[in-house]
């Protein structure tokens, strides 16, 4: 397969894509218990004062996010919707308390997650600096930064591990043996900026099944001698193949390994795994570049320095339904993903992807 243009090291954002929003994590006045509600640092400065400069120079002024007195979080649809706002609620709450706590930040600070439409609706918001951080995907995250719409600053932890797995699956009572046996089918994907539900999975099937994906992830698959249908989430892929509407269908290995979607029981009679791709980077929280290295910093340290609760969801309480997928974060940049970006340059992804 010929090589199409290299991944772009920067190019400009394209248009905003419209988020669906949903209720944000107030959390009634934000306060974590540890007496400092008033947007001080909780060192005893109430004069709006960061604490560091001992009262005696000019202090610095407010940090603002984007602009106004709001964290605005983008969250991107990799899990049914209807699970995203129960899931993050805590986090949400502990960045803004974290923040009114430590920095000089409006006292009536919040934190509102906005659910997107797509991958590349977090991204292109974070470079309009609309949202002022995210979690997204690898590739979603590894584009948003060549193209100068996201930093990343952390890596997530999930499922034992700080990689994970992309599969590509079938009926169980599919004749589709190998990879080129997808020639002429139907095969559904996640997302377009989804890693392990359609950059690694289109990556293998033409390096290792030796089809033509066209401009895929890019473009309408009318070149590709498959016919790909974007699901827009990893369980909505599985949907697709449970229903018997695809052929096969791409998805992260986590939906096949946790009870993200079907219980792995449920899985096993319905599908079987064709493929499997391993070590893929676990996912990142981006940030906007809009925002200045020192709230980058502040936002950073929220997420190193929180308790594990925060990974809980709404009932507070571990190993129930609304636990987050991840349960820790570290420190991460550019250069940990680049094998993602590599993967991209072989299928020679641009900025084009953003406007489809």
């Amino acid at each position: 397969m010929a090589k199409r243009r290299k991944f772009l090291k920067i190019a400009g954002a394209g248009s905003i894509v419209g988020l669906a929003g949903c209720s944000g994590g107030g959390g009634g006045d934000g306060s974590d218990g540890s007496g400092s509600s008033d947007g001080s640092d909780g060192s005893g400065s109430s004069d709006g004062s960061d604490g560091s400069d001992g009262g005696d120079s000019e202090s610095e002024p407010e940090m603002t996010f984007g602009g106004d007195g709001t964290v605005d979080f983008g969250i991107s649809p990799s899990v049914p919707q209807e699970d995203l706002n129960v899931q993050y609620s805590p986090l949400e709450d502990h960045i803004g308390s974290y923040l009114r706590e430590n920095y000089d930040v409006p006292s009536d600070l919040s934190v509102e997650g906005t659910i997107g439409s797509n991958y590349s609706a977090i991204i292109q918001s974070l470079g309009q600096g609309t949202l002022d951080i995210a979690e997204t995907g690898p590739f979603a995250a590894a584009l948003g930064v060549k193209t100068d719409n996201a930093e990343i600053i952390l890596q997530r932890y999930g499922y034992g591990g700080w990689t994970y797995k992309s599969i590509i699956a079938t009926p169980n009572d599919s004749d589709i043996e190998e990879l080129s046996d997808l020639s002429g089918k139907t095969v559904a994907f996640s997302d377009r900026l989804s890693t392990s539900g359609a950059l690694y999975p289109l990556y293998s099937m033409s390096s290792e099944g030796d089809l033509d994906v066209g401009e895929l992830p890019e473009g309408n698959g009318s070149q590709a001698e498959f016919d790909a249908r974007f699901a827009g989430g990893h369980v909505g892929s599985y949907t697709l193949l449970e229903q018997g509407q695809v052929d096969a269908a791409a998805m992260g290995g986590f939906v096949r390994d946790t009870k993200t979607g079907p219980a792995p029981e449920e899985w096993q009679e319905v599908a079987t795994t064709l493929h499997e791709d391993e070590g893929l980077p676990r996912a990142p929280i981006v940030v906007s570049p809009e925002l200045s290295d020192d709230v980058q910093t502040a936002i950073q340290e929220a997420f190193l320095e929180g308790p594990d609760s925060i990974y809980y969801g709404a009932d507070g309480e571990d190993g129930t339904g609304d636990d987050l997928w991840f349960s820790r974060v570290r420190e991460a940049n550019q250069e940990d993903y680049q094998s993602v970006i590599d993967v991209a340059d072989e299928l020679g992804v641009g900025t084009d992807i953003f406007e489809q």
